[in-house]
């Protein structure tokens, strides 16, 4: 276990796990033993995790002075450890009571942050009030739950002056989860055990903030910030927490759905979706009808745009050879569509939706007649699209893409693979349906495709019906058909054929 002398001489301890480029990571409670961030629902898969304990807490020791654990005063302890591990800028996660102590470090330090993270963040350094009716709100979202009366009554015992919140603990626990399962329950305990108490009291004492030197101070902090919510938590909301947000010049909020104070317990995918999609300096992310859309950009900014639209099970990351030639005389915008890679799941999945994914993805980025490269369910989406509304798209390649012909024979239950995916298992089932009844609609309306196209075929060791491919592509106007023997996978397997063919169809470099 690694320690280090802070400012005032007092031995302070933090844990490593995982590997990569370190995010220094500072735990709540107040004054909690940073042992309750566990990995972070899995995020040492993106990032080494230095997880801090606060002096007093965990294993690191206790200072000399007990005035020491004012918040304000803990902002050296943080320096101090930057200085240790050498960084000359650190990524910094602050989760709960520890989102203020993040905050005035970045206002005392705009230099030395590379990025902030601030996970369900206490808010009193920016003088942001949480009150009783942002309580009374997020309490009655829970409404149905079983502990919800109990839960309820005991909160009110604590606003009419009843109570106070050690006595009515038992009760309110079950609020600060989205679920109240043996993991949070378990989890719950354990972190309570790790609370120096003590310290706690003394985190909050008068003068530990001034929110006006802070607010203006942080208006000039050039970082990056995500402000995580979780929709069910009371403190704060995420409408408070967009207010944190906004005092930042570059700043993006996320509210995890179904998630409470503790978002990595109640889904730590989607936790890890959006924090490392954050982190990731090659990804960057836009909302679109309330799902957030994460894509990576290369290639000079005023260079002509080409979007790259992935297939089913990948992400942006399947273009990345293709990208990179591409970016030479191309802005390269890849995406993942909605239950993919680091986009968000929310579940339902259609390949209206996806289409509606793309549609609102060009409209957000101003990317109006952009090119457009699809493979297979992205194809589809994007020859949806064209259909509705050719004026978005310039030219058109469709690699693979479905004929929307019902599968001859059907397509069957799907079993899932074990362990973790790079999507939304949900997408299978769902896109089967649909493959196996198309609306034949889809099909009819290819002479609407407007646009210049380019189908792309596999040849005979494709999974799609190359009569069938044939087909389409004699449906859509003028649409060229180039067939490279590869299978299914094309721009993966022939890719020096493949970029060919995109160059002869004007797109990339011959």
């Amino acid at each position: 276990m690694p320690m280090f002398t802070t400012y005032d001489g007092t031995r302070l301890a933090y844990h490593l796990r995982g590997e990569g480029e370190p995010l220094l990571c500072i735990p709540g409670g107040a004054m909690r033993a940073s042992e309750y961030l566990g990995d972070l629902g899995g995020l040492t898969a993106h990032r080494q995790l230095v997880l801090l304990d606060l002096r007093g807490t965990g294993d690191s020791a206790a200072p000399d002075d007990p005035a020491s654990y004012r918040c304000d005063r803990q902002v050296a302890d943080v320096e101090a450890l930057r200085a240790h591990l050498g960084l000359d800028r650190i990524d910094l996660l602050g989760h709960s009571a520890s989102g203020n102590l993040a905050l005035l470090y970045a206002a005392r330090h705009p230099d030395r942050v590379g990025s902030l993270t601030l996970v369900a963040p206490g808010v009193r350094a920016v003088g942001i009030e949480v009150t009783e009716d942002d309580w009374r709100s997020a309490v009655a979202l829970r409404a149905g739950e079983p502990w919800y009366e109990e839960g309820r009554a005991a909160f009110e015992r604590t606003w009419a002056g009843e109570a106070d919140w050690d006595e009515v603990r038992s009760a309110i626990r079950p609020f600060a989860y989205g679920r109240w399962d043996a993991a949070a329950q378990w989890h719950e305990a354990a972190a309570q055990a790790g609370t120096n108490r003590d310290a706690a009291s003394a985190y909050y004492a008068e003068g530990s903030f001034e929110p006006k030197a802070t607010t203006a101070a942080l208006a000039e902090v050039t970082a990056p910030v995500l402000v995580l919510a979780g929709e069910y938590d009371g403190g704060p909301t995420p409408a408070r927490a967009a207010e944190l947000a906004a005092l930042f010049p570059n700043a993006e909020l996320a509210v995890q759905r179904g998630a409470g104070h503790y978002p990595w317990i109640d889904d730590a995918e989607a936790f890890v979706r959006t924090v490392a999609a954050f982190l990731d300096p090659d990804v960057r992310t836009v909302t679109v009808g309330g799902v957030r859309l994460a894509y990576r950009v290369r290639g000079a900014e005023a260079a002509p745009p080409v979007v790259l639209v992935h297939g089913r099970g990948g992400d942006s990351r399947d273009w990345a050879q293709i990208a990179e030639r591409l970016a030479v005389t191309r802005r390269v915008y890849a995406v993942d569509l909605r239950g993919h890679g680091l986009s968000d799941w929310p579940g339902d999945y259609s390949f209206e939706a996806f289409r509606d994914d793309l549609r609102g993805f060009l409209v957000a980025l101003g990317l109006a007649g952009a090119d457009v490269v699809g493979h297979s369910m992205g194809g589809a989406a994007a020859a949806l699209l064209a259909e509705d509304e050719p004026g978005l798209i310039g030219r058109l390649v469709l690699e693979e893409t479905p004929p929307f012909f019902p599968l001859d024979p059907p397509r069957g239950p799907a079993e899932r693979p074990e362990g973790r995916l790079g999507f939304d298992w949900p997408v299978v089932p769902s896109t089967d349906a649909q493959l196996n009844d198309p609306d034949p609609a889809w099909r009819g309306r290819f002479a609407a495709i407007a646009v210049p196209t380019l189908v792309v075929a596999g040849g005979p060791a494709s999974q799609i019906d190359q009569k069938k491919l044939a087909w389409m592509a004699s449906r859509i106007p003028g649409a060229r058909l180039v067939t490279i023997e590869a299978g299914h996978l094309v721009h993966t397997e022939r890719s020096a054929e493949f970029l060919v063919a995109l160059g002869e169809f004007g797109i990339g470099v011959l």
